[in-house]
């Protein structure tokens, strides 16, 4: 008989998870050469597996941790052998025929008995096993076929219904701080996943359910399957907890700071606004220097209804300026969002473009605008690599608000009335675009980021087109493609047309 150490193979999600399995102190006789035990977590919960593990190798039996071509038989609990199969499958695992699978009761009988029992038919888990009882209704099937979900966001109507929110929030924490590193792949990695995973119809309850979808690499599908199994993923546990990560996140939370300036931050060894705040040798621009005045305002959220008070001062203004103008809220709120962090307009005037230098002084006179960055237009504009070359002003304007009640305040405080401000600061974006341009900077500034990247994607892929806020140029024919609208852009590259709120992917 053989003695040796335990086997203690992880995947490397417990590795990550700093997880040490409690035998790797422990030598155990090993007995039972023939029979290599896997148990799975399924159903049972992580302590009582790692319990039976250890019971069984004080036994004599070999337990492997991790599912492995040595193993021999898969002992289930409260699972059918549809389940343990499908499971199998999200394992990669192609041929099952080579394994035993074993419902629990034949584990407990080898653990009573001190040996290997015979696998005899009652333990055995077969397909007849897996009929539902009398009285139990139909599993809900859905509704479309996975392998029939485009890799593509723009071919996906994606609403604010959000089923799978534990996951996206998870692949969204993940990809901002790979973000933050400046790992392009990775990040994208991760939107693309939370892209589909948001366009589902159903919330995702076990790894079958993501079989044959796009975009699910290995990272995704680890992550999913950690909270189905524990019901929190630790590496995004792990990444709110990283000292980089939470300076980063709190950096560029400051209006003007992006991720460069966060990196030179983070390198001279700050690590939070209130030490940057503190070093007098930094230099701040004039936009940061007003990120950090008004920083509590800023980072609040905007609701639709300070949103809608925004959008008629701005169209006010416009109007009075240039009658014929068109101004259209974009981001998020055009989505159908409710709350978002700053606002977008989209300004175009069917006159001269001389005019649109008026527009931008007006805006700044009669919007009570508090700091402002103004980006002038960059020439030429039908440049086809040109993302935006647009007139842009980023500013921060003040709108005024009804005094909030005595009683939302701590009175014990002792805030004297007459000095609580009755505004608040906003983040606004106003784009200027000609007018014959404006179809294709509404489809870009509307979003979401996901949708018009994978839209661009498409264009590029799947039609040799090159596509961005300016215009759609066909590489085939040479040409530029007027569009007048939305539709227009979306027939010109073959696709139904998406309307603004099914884009949220």
């Amino acid at each position: 008989m053989d003695r040796i150490r335990a086997p203690a193979v992880f995947s490397q999600r417990k590795r990550q998870k700093g997880m040490h399995s409690p035998n790797l102190s422990c030598s155990y006789e090993i007995k039972f050469n023939k029979f290599v035990i896997f148990i799975m977590q399924r159903k049972m919960g992580k302590t009582r597996r790692t319990f039976l593990m250890e019971l069984a190798r004080r036994k004599g039996f070999r337990v492997e941790s991790e599912l492995s071509d040595s193993v021999t038989h898969i002992v289930a609990e409260n699972s059918s052998y549809l389940e343990v199969l499908d499971w199998l499958r999200g394992q990669t695992v192609g041929d099952s025929s080579r394994f035993e699978l074993l419902d629990i009761s034949w584990f407990t009988a080898c653990m009573e008995a001190g040996r290997p029992v015979d696998s005899e038919m009652k333990y055995r888990l077969m397909e007849q096993d897996q009929a539902p009882p009398l009285n139990t209704p139909e599993p809900e099937v859905p509704s479309f076929i996975a392998s029939k979900v485009s890799q593509y966001s723009c071919q996906r109507k994606t609403t604010l219904n959000n089923h799978n929110k534990k996951f996206t929030d998870a692949f969204e924490i993940m990809a901002e701080n790979y973000e933050f590193k400046e790992n392009e792949i990775f990040c994208l990695e991760f939107l693309r996943a939370a892209s589909v995973l948001k366009f589902l119809p159903f919330p995702v309850t076990r790894m079958k359910d993501i079989q044959g979808l796009p975009c699910m690499g290995d990272r995704a599908r680890d992550v999913i399957e950690e909270i189905i199994e524990e019901g929190e993923s630790s590496r995004a546990k792990e990444v709110l907890n990283d000292e980089r990560y939470k300076s980063f996140k709190q950096f560029t939370s400051v209006f003007g700071v992006g991720v460069k300036t966060s990196e030179k931050w983070y390198r001279m060894g700050l690590r939070t606004l209130e030490e940057v705040k503190a070093d007098k040798t930094l230099k701040l621009s004039k936009m940061q220097k007003a990120g950090f005045l008004y920083y509590e305002d800023l980072v609040s959220c905007v609701s639709k209804a300070e949103a809608d008070a925004v959008s008629l001062i701005v169209k006010n203004t416009v109007c009075t300026f240039l009658p014929d103008a068109l101004v259209t809220i974009t981001g998020g709120f055009r989505r159908g969002k409710k709350i978002g962090h700053d606002i977008d307009f989209l300004i175009t005037n069917p006159g001269p473009r001389e005019d649109d230098e008026l527009l931008h002084k007006g805006l700044l006179l009669y919007c009570d605008i508090i700091e402002s960055t103004f980006v002038k237009e960059q020439l030429p504009s039908r440049k086809v690599d040109a993302m935006d070359n647009f007139q842009k002003c980023f500013a921060i304007l003040k709108l005024y608000q009804p005094r909030v009640n005595n009683s939302s305040y701590n009175t014990s405080k002792n805030f004297d009335m007459a000095e609580v401000k009755d505004w608040k600061a906003i983040r606004v974006d106003l784009v200027i675009t000609p007018f014959e341009q404006y179809a294709y900077a509404l489809l870009g500034w509307t979003g979401s980021r996901q949708f018009g990247r994978d839209l661009r994607r498409y264009a590029a892929h799947e039609k040799k087109m090159i596509l961005d806020n300016h215009a759609l140029y066909d590489r085939r024919e040479r040409i530029f493609l007027k569009a007048g609208s939305e539709e227009e852009i979306f027939t010109h590259l073959g696709l139904d047309y998406v309307e603004p709120w099914e884009r949220n992917a």
